[in-house]
């Protein structure tokens, strides 16, 4: 089901053709830094950058026998270029150019990503500003609270997916990052000036220090913040199926002509997208913690976090940005029920003005405590025996003694609590 909606840029990205396009790029760009200082004939260079190329297939075949990958690979590159091939990965180790490699293609999906909570936090701040004043209760621990709006729940999404743009672009720039330094970090066989060259050219930075590898922290940051947006998705995905509940049916996925909704019940309705995100956010989740374990290497380095890495950051990459599309599409085409809310905000009979109408009888000079029991005492006879609030409220002796009937009424009113919703939204720019 993912592949059919896979973004087909993402997935290039992280396929094994484009993995080699860009060591290629890396290894010809050394090939040009070692020209620049003379290392190597700049008539070499020429030759390289003009027949340097492989075959995917020829690279699997050589490494049947080689069992290591990189080597495949230039062994394939050498079968193009012929002599000049010798210069080569001169002086590099496999980890110069598969790590910065990876850097270049985690900046690639960054961008991707980025792109796709920009465009996600458009389509939140267009509907924000549509239903800035569609109003809604409010809701904590699944039990009516007080009123607000609907506005303000994606004004709050909006505020969320503005973070978690800042945390994807710095983990962006942690992980933008390639080393050309040798088999331990320490430029014995080459010099800086190529990994400055190569990086600078490949649109990345180089790392102050690497051992072998380029440090997995980064790594680890960029794939935490991917668990985070998913995370976030997560949660909006789930207030979206809680509010298209049938008891509730404030909102609802879009349901297009000729869906379906079960092979059973021809009735239903279900969020099943908003189900397929809030699932797929526990593999991006699963997967950070994988990050999290390959920070630990022994010494200068292990492979134990290369096979995990050609599993984790391809999965979570493409499930983050297939999440992302989907769930802003959800969003722009939701359907919302300001009739059903209505009607919801009304089923306890008042009762959610309690807090209202207890700080009105304290600012007459009652102790909060005395203030409380009066007001919750009517409040549950609607709970626990279905008695009219307002109506116990205006007959209650001991609020009656402070509050008139027109200030008692007054509690009840929802623009009190819809007062400063402009003040929250300007800053929002709504």
């Amino acid at each position: 089901m993912i592949e059919r909606y896979t973004n087909p840029e993402m997935g290039a990205i992280w396929t094994l053709q484009h993995e080699f396009e860009v060591m290629l790029d890396i290894e010809i760009a050394a090939c040009e830094a070692m020209a620049e200082l003379g290392q190597i004939p700049k008539e070499a260079v020429k030759n390289i950058r003009e027949k340097a190329t492989f075959d995917l297939d020829r690279v699997k075949e050589i490494e049947k026998v080689t069992n290591h990958d990189i080597i495949a690979f230039l062994t394939n590159v050498a079968e193009y270029v012929g002599d000049d091939s010798k210069y080569i990965h001169k002086g590099l180790t496999s980890s110069d150019v598969k790590d910065t490699a990876l850097g270049v293609m985690m900046k690639r999906s960054a961008d991707i990503i980025i792109e796709d909570l920009e465009k996600f936090r458009d389509v939140l701040k267009r509907r924000a500003a549509e239903h800035k004043y569609t109003v809604c209760i409010g809701r904590t621990h699944g039990i009516h609270a007080e009123p607000m709006t609907l506005g303000l729940k994606f004004a709050l999404w909006l505020d969320e997916v503005e973070r978690n743009i800042v945390r994807v672009k710095a983990a962006r720039e942690s992980v933008a990052v390639g080393k050309i330094s040798g088999a331990v970090g320490t430029y014995a066989n080459i010099d800086p000036f190529i990994e400055k060259y190569v990086c600078e050219k490949m649109g990345i930075k180089a790392a102050n220090l690497a051992t072998q590898v380029i440090q997995r922290d980064r790594h680890a940051e960029y794939m935490t913040s991917l668990a985070i947006v998913a995370s976030s998705l997560e949660k909006f995905a789930t207030e979206v199926r809680n509010l298209q509940r049938t008891d509730i049916r404030e909102v609802e996925e879009y349901f297009s002509p000729g869906q379906k909704g079960s092979s059973a019940m021809p009735h239903k309705r279900n969020p099943i997208t908003c189900e397929r995100v809030a699932g797929l956010a526990r593999i991006v989740r699963g997967n950070a913690l994988a990050s999290l374990e390959n920070v630990s290497l022994w010494h200068e380095r292990d492979i134990t976090h290369s096979s995990v890495e050609r599993v984790i950051l391809p999965d979570s990459t493409i499930t983050v940005d297939y999440c992302l599309r989907k769930f802003t599409n959800i969003v722009d085409k939701l359907l919302v029920y300001p009739d059903a809310m209505k009607a919801n905000i009304e089923k306890t009979g008042g009762l959610i003005f309690s807090q209202r109408l207890l700080l009105a009888i304290v600012s007459k000079g009652v102790l909060r405590e005395d203030a409380y029991k009066w007001v919750q005492r009517n409040a549950m006879a609607k709970w626990m025996e279905g008695q009219d609030f307002k109506t116990n409220v205006f007959n209650d002796e001991d609020i009656k003694k402070y509050l008139s009937h027109e200030e008692i009424e007054a509690c009840f009113e929802y623009s009190y609590y819809l007062r400063y919703v402009d003040t929250i939204m300007a800053r929002f720019g709504l």
